[in-house]
């Protein structure tokens, strides 16, 4: 029992000395992502269909929070991504949170995934989670990217919110289902300005396996993406598992960077109720996991629907 825990406290000791470096080395390997926060909440009890979506846990529920990371550690995920996609200081003044409380809710997202880490896989990365504009719409436009803003717009949004995730000891930033080209531009300039270097991915919301959301040509976001210094990987999320296996090839085919993929099982979302239907699909992670490690993709998890048991499935496939 002594030599266990002396073993995980040199692991812990190693994890205080990590570089962005040594984050960017370990993003080059076969990783397990982690699966869905939102709904896995739900099956907890929280309330998740409101402007904030599983962001309210950070202010009722942050056990469950702790929770559905420990669950997917126990999984066999590497790498966990904080709930804080939704979590913002505009969403939360909406329901009466001031500034500073917003970004300590922000904080806790992180600690409370890092507890998670240190307690079931010391070895783990967190990944502090950046959610699309349209996610703070509350309206379905992160499937859309239908929405406008000035580059200080944008900057306004997310620059605070991303310093505070580095601050509270992300190892890495995940930028999740991004579906307008311009976010995209405007957020790779914010964290490529930022004094505090980290790494961080670029994961893509599409409209389908050509074109990003927002209607532009997927092939030109991608080749974009692979031309910009500092980006540590590019990805795609929260679509169905038939688009991936093209998107993947595409990727691979254009840039040299990780590639992270994370859809859902193909339900299909309404914004108005803030509820998933699901519908009969075909494609499995078991069938398919193989496919997108063949076709270049080394960091797979799942995304809205997915559960432990999934992780747990696509862990078998990548460490076997």
């Amino acid at each position: 029992m002594f030599f266990m825990k002396l073993k995980l406290d040199m692991i812990k000791s190693e994890k205080s000395k990590m570089t962005k470096t040594s984050v960017e080395k370990r993003l080059q390997e076969k990783l397990v992502l982690d699966g869905a926060m939102g709904t896995e909440l739900e099956k907890l009890g929280v309330k998740t269909n409101d402007l904030l979506w599983s962001a309210n846990a950070l202010i009722n529920n942050p056990k469950s929070i702790y929770q559905v990371h420990a669950d997917y550690f126990k999984a066999g995920a590497d790498i966990a991504i904080t709930d804080t996609y939704q979590a913002n200081v505009a969403a939360f003044a909406k329901v009466g949170i001031n500034h500073d409380q917003a970004l300590d809710l922000i904080k806790k997202g992180v600690e409370l995934a890092k507890q998670a880490r240190d307690d079931f896989n010391p070895a783990g990365l967190v990944a502090g989670c950046v959610g699309p504009y349209g996610a703070y719409l509350a309206n379905g436009a992160e499937y859309t990217g239908a929405y406008d803003l000035s580059f200080a717009e944008y900057q306004k949004f997310h620059q605070e919110k991303i310093k505070t995730l580095i601050n509270a000891g992300s190892d890495l930033i995940s930028v999740d289902t991004m579906p307008n080209f311009a976010e995209i531009k405007s957020v790779v300039k914010i964290i490529n300005d930022l004094p505090n270097k980290i790494p961080y991915w670029i994961s893509l919301s599409v409209k389908d396996e050509n074109t990003l959301s927002d209607g532009t040509p997927l092939r030109d976001v991608i080749i974009w993406l692979g031309k910009q210094s500092g980006i540590s990987g590019i990805g795609v999320n929260c679509t169905k598992i038939e688009n991936i296996t093209p998107i993947v090839s595409l990727m691979h085919h254009l840039t040299d960077l990780p590639i992270v993929v994370y859809p859902n099982p193909g339900d299909i979302y309404d914004p108005q109720t803030k509820t998933w239907t699901s519908v009969p699909h075909t494609d499995t992670f078991e069938q398919e996991v193989p496919r997108w490690l063949a076709e270049g993709a080394n960091i797979i998890g799942g995304c809205c629907r997915t559960t432990p048991q999934d992780i747990e499935q696509i862990t078998e496939i990548i460490k076997n």
